[in-house]
């Protein structure tokens, strides 16, 4: 792992980003932001899943006005998407928006950028210029070829010496593309030009299955570089999981913990109890705990005992009785039928005692 890139710090809401603080996990809704209750509902969900920051799309004025009401029933900062329309993007400022996503060329006139500059600097609300691979400026693709990284770049350093020019400086970048190695040189490029927090993600990524292991090798390796202060995970799959997979990836790396790292192992021909399904049952039991933990759930006596006793606690399943570990020693054994009732018992008893 390279050390963190060092960049500026911004805060969206009460988040700090950038300059030293945790890599923070975002999202953002999947519901139509002018049905209120429904937003409401989702944004709710996202905070409880672990949501830092939720982002939202603001396309016409009734979202704008839905984001006023969103705003106050939840307590997660909040993000306008915005594009195109420099009123949406001073409307969500005025109902409350914690940070702004905006491509500042194309938003209108200098005017409009600077009126809508003016107001964030105004409320110290940050502005993302998130640029997309599938969105670059016409004479960009022409002088660059297509969709490079080198294009991604050159969008970026644009619409950032804009707000620059304006004296704004609460700056966000994100640079993403639909495939690893374009989205990583883009990082890598633009890190070279500017001290601004990164926002990094793989865009479109596609499905759970393909999404999450997309997501992950690209975060991992931006992670592992320094290049990320604040990630999202793009899935076409419900907005929690997205969350549950950006948590993931950062327990993997070492970076954060939250909430429990359930170790199974993949059994063989060696196992002598169905670790599939045991596994399974303690997953689901443990999903609603907050509680930094590690959890094995081993199946044969070559690894099994050893990773069992690495855990916080652990089980290793033989053919009609288990071994309870408890930070490295034997709790106790336990019979076959009883023993995944008694180690999920013992699971959260130790996440209780932990709280």
């Amino acid at each position: 792992m390279f050390p963190r890139r060092k960049t500026r710090q911004i805060r969206i809401g009460g988040v700090a980003v950038g300059g030293g603080a945790p890599v923070i996990v975002q999202s953002m809704t999947k519901t139509d932001t002018r049905d209120a209750a429904a937003t409401v509902a989702q944004v709710r969900r996202l905070e409880r899943a672990g949501a830092e920051i939720v982002r939202l799309a603001v396309p016409d004025r009734a979202a704008a006005k839905a984001f006023k009401e969103i705003k106050k029933k939840t307590g997660v900062p909040l993000v306008a998407d915005i594009h195109f329309d420099h009123r949406l993007a001073l409307a969500a400022l005025e109902a409350g928006a914690d940070g702004l996503r905006i491509n500042p060329g194309n938003i209108g006139a200098r005017e409009r950028v600077s009126e809508v500059v003016r107001a964030a600097r105004e409320r110290r609300v940050p502005i993302r210029v998130g640029v997309n691979s599938g969105s670059l400026e016409k004479d960009l693709l022409a002088r660059h070829g297509g969709a490079t990284a080198e294009a991604m770049v050159a969008s970026a350093l644009r619409h950032i010496r804009m707000l620059e020019d304006l004296d704004f400086r609460l700056i966000k970048v994100s640079l993403k593309a639909s495939d690893v190695p374009r989205t990583l040189r883009a990082y890598r490029l633009l890190a070279k030009e500017v001290d601004y927090p990164f926002h990094a993600g793989i865009t479109e990524a596609g499905r759970l299955l393909a999404g999450s292991v997309r997501s992950s090798v690209g975060l991992g390796l931006l992670l592992g570089e320094g290049l990320a202060d604040t990630i999202r995970v793009s899935l076409t799959a419900p907005a929690e999981r997205e969350v549950e997979v950006g948590w993931m990836i950062l327990q993997s790396m070492g970076l954060r913990s939250r909430g429990v790292n359930l170790v199974s192992c993949p059994t063989c021909g060696r196992s002598q109890a169905d670790v599939m399904r045991i596994a399974g049952r303690v997953e689901k039991a443990v999903a609603g705990l907050r509680t930094p933990m590690t959890v094995a759930v081993m199946g044969c006596a070559v690894n099994g005992p050893g990773e069992a006793r690495e855990a916080d606690i652990g089980l290793a399943c033989g053919r009609a009785s288990g071994v309870i570990f408890k930070r490295g020693k034997v709790l106790r054994r336990v019979s076959g039928p009883r023993m995944v009732d008694e180690f999920i018992a013992e699971v959260l008893k130790a996440a209780s005692s932990s709280d």
